[in-house]
């Protein structure tokens, strides 16, 4: 056993600077390998993210331009309504004292052409009577002279 404990110290001391080599590997390693690495993880991480909030902020600002652009829009087409319907308000009113001017005008026509008549119709009967009057004469006249003679 004491062999066995020798062969086994002679086996450790042998790996001793492979063991040194070992070491010197993992810190060499991890100066010019798993540093490098972990820089350009954490850039790439942080680009990422960067990345990830101006998408996240785009999209928020898109947002709001959209309904800003929706509501801009609402806004036009309130205005055109409330200027049809202006529009249309105004034209009913132009239509409205336009048929009251034909209104007026037909009525002041009616009342003229009713004046004109109820004077065309005494003059007529001012007429008639005249000529009644001179018939009844003329046949009065025609009478007597007819029978007398």
């Amino acid at each position: 056993m004491e062999a066995t404990i020798q062969a086994l110290g002679q086996i450790l001391l042998r790996a001793i600077p492979t063991l040194l080599f070992l070491i010197l590997i993992h810190f060499y390693l991890k100066a010019m390998f798993y540093r490098p690495l972990q820089k350009v993880l954490a850039a790439r991480r942080e680009a990422t993210e960067g990345a990830r909030q101006a998408a996240e902020a785009s999209l928020k600002s898109a947002a709001e331009k959209v309904a800003a652009f929706e509501q801009a829009l609402r806004e036009a087409r309130a205005e055109i309504y409330r200027e049809q319907e202006e529009v249309r308000r105004q034209w009913l009113e132009d239509q409205a004292a336009r048929l009251d001017q034909v209104r007026k005008r037909s009525q002041a026509l009616s009342q003229e052409t009713s004046a004109q008549l109820t004077a065309e119709k005494e003059a007529a009967k001012r007429e008639l009577a005249t000529y009644a009057d001179s018939l009844a004469e003329q046949i009065a006249q025609s009478l007597v002279s007819g029978r007398v003679a």
